[in-house]
């Protein structure tokens, strides 16, 4: 599967048609994922494979909460299950590929209710 570019504008359609996706944020200056990403979209056909420039998309950044580049975050059925900021290596990537297939979702979705259940604020009684 070719390598997207993604645009914010893309970014709607994309998760909803695409079960596994990784994202590679990048700027011109710092590219050390490119030839590497390149070999693991041929390899992994199933997984969307997507690079987002931050110097062009500001707002995907943002939205991504990416703070220093390369950021990797990878997502399952529309959730960012993990994110890393830094230089992984082909293994580490491979490894987390195959972690992101294998993981239960049922328990991950539990994990999040539970999660938002456990947020809500009550209030303080004086």
């Amino acid at each position: 599967m070719p390598i997207v570019h993604l645009k914010e504008a893309q970014l709607e359609s994309l998760i909803p048609k695409n079960d596994l996706i990784i994202f590679d944020f990048w700027a011109h200056w710092c590219t050390p994922h490119a030839t590497l990403f390149e070999n693991l979209a041929q390899k992994f056909s199933e997984v969307t494979f997507c690079k987002v420039n931050i110097e062009e998309e500001e707002r995907l950044a943002e939205l991504f909460q990416v703070r220093s580049i390369p950021t990797i975050a990878f997502m399952r059925e529309g959730i960012i299950v993990f994110s890393h900021a830094g230089t992984l290596a082909e293994e580490a990537l491979i490894e987390g590929i195959t972690n992101l297939q294998q993981l239960n979702m049922a328990q991950v979705h539990q994990d999040l209710l539970e999660a938002q259940n456990s947020n809500t604020s009550t209030p303080l009684n004086p």
